[in-house]
């Protein structure tokens, strides 16, 4: 059995934060809606200060899932895509999980599925999609 601190240690090794889950999303979505993204619009994406997205976004750049060129525009990794990308798949599985299987708000299972996006392993993820999936099934029936 896992104690305590195994089960906090395994937390506190998660490679991403909130707020950094949130960076590389707004690089993903602007850089998809727009075709570039900088500092100052990923400030502006998520309603912070330039100098505070700067230094969220010069760890991701050491951590090499951001990279920014000469010109300064920003583009994720190849890892820091995927990590976007799964966290985005996350959140849309935990949006339908809470609102069709759990019967929450669509407002506040976009909260919760926010708060919790980056921090669900895919076999979790992959389990409440198998169950929404069933449970979508049975009610066809």
């Amino acid at each position: 059995m896992e104690s305590t601190m195994d089960v906090w240690k395994e937390f506190s090794e998660n490679p991403i934060t909130h707020s950094a889950a949130h960076h590389l999303l707004a690089i993903l979505e602007l850089t998809e809606n727009r075709g570039y993204s900088r500092v100052t619009d990923v400030a502006k994406f998520l309603e912070i200060t330039t100098g505070s997205a700067s230094t969220n976004l010069k760890n991701l750049k050491q951590k090499g899932y951001v990279i920014e060129d000469e010109n300064r525009f920003l583009s994720l990794s190849e890892n820091g895509k995927q990590i976007a990308e799964a966290i985005l798949n996350r959140r849309q599985i935990l949006e339908r999980f809470f609102t069709e299987v759990l019967g929450v708000s669509e407002e506040q299972a976009s909260i919760d599925a926010c708060k919790t996006e980056h921090l669900l392993s895919a076999e979790t993820t992959g389990r409440m999609l198998s169950f929404a999936d069933g449970q979508a099934k049975a009610k066809k029936k």
